[in-house]
């Protein structure tokens, strides 16, 4: 769910008209899968000094852990924000850097968002409600970085500071209104908003109140019907706020047999809690992307289909050209994994040699998925089918072996015996430009997934028996 590269112009300034007569916040205090996107350069001019607010980390926290919860497309994250804390789930996004909630006295306004209208997990968050919210300032580096994809000193220069203030990061006027781009044409628009967030400790009995936490408040929204919170490197988001990029994250996601049950969760684990205890994992190095620093890039050398190695594996999906495109991104946010053409038909036309259940052409046609079959099920109950294993081979000979749910999954209940399952990979849009592919989050439940960013270098564990 990283930021995009795609976004239409004109649908953009539709989208802003729209906003401006139908944003509900108060101005004084205020499913498909997604890629990367948006670059956001650095200006030439001298960059003001962070504010002692942005500069503080929270060495007192040593650890914190979260619980994760399963939704149809994704993992959420709770938040607990203002004072009294506001309760406001979330999605986790390791593919963007924003943290920002659905926000409004009144109401919160989504654009083709159908197929939300009756979700009611996200909740809104009222900055009127909590005595602790305010404003960002136009002296926060936050305010800077979010406006960095142009002169990140015209929004505030027009907000009324001068160059002198933005120079010594002392200028008060609040933060201007931004606009903040997702894969496939999602955007969100809000205003940069501080408040109390609480965290959990490394024991349920462990809390700690977090002053002036900077996140995204957010009235008018195209296709993000849920918050996110962001967990890309950039200063803005959640890991680098509480402290934690020098340290690491991790998280064994759920299966989505489990998606939408309250009473069934799995902890995020954020500092040194996260990457003491590794045995059996296997590490791969994190690869630096020239375009895109504060994603997380791995290597994929080669997929093996049961006894069958991928031929011809682009050089693309291992490393980055002269303009930075390629890689494989590691993305929360993105549900099913995306592989670049040819390299995806190739991957097809192996599973296809090697599996000899009948085709479902009419599922294929109805969900979009390109490889579907029907297989038995006895008793009308879905059994381990003999599809061949699929295994990833990234850099470092690090071999990932993915549960079969991880890639063939049942479209609907079985009926007279006989069950559809689909392959939930997808061909990347454009492999040309950005990342290569993108390593989705269906394909990470039941893995332990660790950044261990003190050591630059991500690693994983296929887990049995969930």
């Amino acid at each position: 769910m990283a930021t995009s590269y795609t976004t239409s112009a004109i649908l953009f300034l539709l989208l802003i008209a729209f906003i401006n007569i139908n944003q509900t916040q108060a101005g004084n205090r205020n499913p498909n899968s997604v890629v990367l996107g948006l670059t956001r350069s650095s200006t030439s001019l001298p960059m003001p000094k962070p504010s002692k607010y942005s500069r503080k980390r929270l060495s007192e926290v040593s650890d914190m852990i979260e619980p994760l919860r399963a939704v149809r497309d994704g993992y959420l994250i709770t938040l607990n924000i203002g004072t009294p804390a506001q309760v406001i789930q979330v999605y986790m996004d390791t593919g963007s850097d924003l943290t920002w909630v659905p926000c409004g006295n009144i109401s919160f306004d989504c654009l083709d968002c159908d197929d939300y209208r009756n979700n009611k997990l996200m909740g809104i968050f009222s900055p009127s409600h909590s005595s602790s919210s305010v404003r960002d300032s136009c002296g926060s580096s936050f305010c800077i970085d979010i406006h960095s994809s142009d002169n990140s000193f015209d929004p505030c220069i027009e907000a009324g500071c001068s160059l002198s203030a933005l120079l010594k990061a002392n200028c008060s006027r609040p933060c201007p209104s931004f606009a903040y781009t997702y894969g496939e044409g999602g955007l969100v628009t809000g205003m940069l908003t501080r408040d109390n967030l609480k965290i959990h400790g490394s024991r349920p009995e462990m809390t700690r109140d977090i002053s002036r936490f900077s996140f995204g408040c957010v009235g008018s929204t195209y296709r993000e019907p849920i918050g996110i919170a962001g967990f890309g490197r950039g200063v803005l988001s959640l890991p680098s706020q509480l402290g934690f990029l020098h340290k690491g994250f991790s998280h064994c996601f759920l299966a989505f047999k489990y998606a939408n049950n309250p009473n069934i969760s799995s902890p995020l684990f954020m500092g040194d809690v996260a990457i003491s205890s590794n045995d059996n994992m296997q590490f791969t190095p994190i690869l630096k992307s020239p375009m895109f620093p504060n994603y997380y890039y791995i290597g994929l050398e080669a997929i093996t289909v049961g006894n069958i190695s991928s031929t011809e594996i682009p050089l693309n999906l291992r490393a980055f050209d002269s303009q930075g495109n390629g890689g494989m991104l590691i993305d929360s946010g993105t549900t099913y994994t995306h592989l670049p053409e040819p390299f995806y038909s190739q991957l097809l036309s192996m599973l296809q040699s090697i599996i000899t259940y009948p085709r479902a052409p009419e599922v294929e046609a109805r969900t979009g998925f390109d490889l579907c079959y029907k297989v038995p099920c006895p008793n009308n109950r879905f059994t381990n089918d003999l599809f061949p294993s699929v295994t990833f081979h990234f850099l470092n000979n690090v071999s990932l072996v993915l549960p079969q749910a991880n890639y063939f999954y049942p479209m609907s209940a079985p009926s007279n015996s006989t069950g559809v399952k689909c392959l939930l990979f997808q061909s990347m849009d454009d492999g040309n430009y950005g990342p290569a592919g993108v390593l989705g989050n269906f394909q990470q439940q039941n893995v332990k997934v660790v950044y261990d960013l003190e050591k630059e270098r991500i690693g994983s564990r296929s887990l049995s028996g969930t």
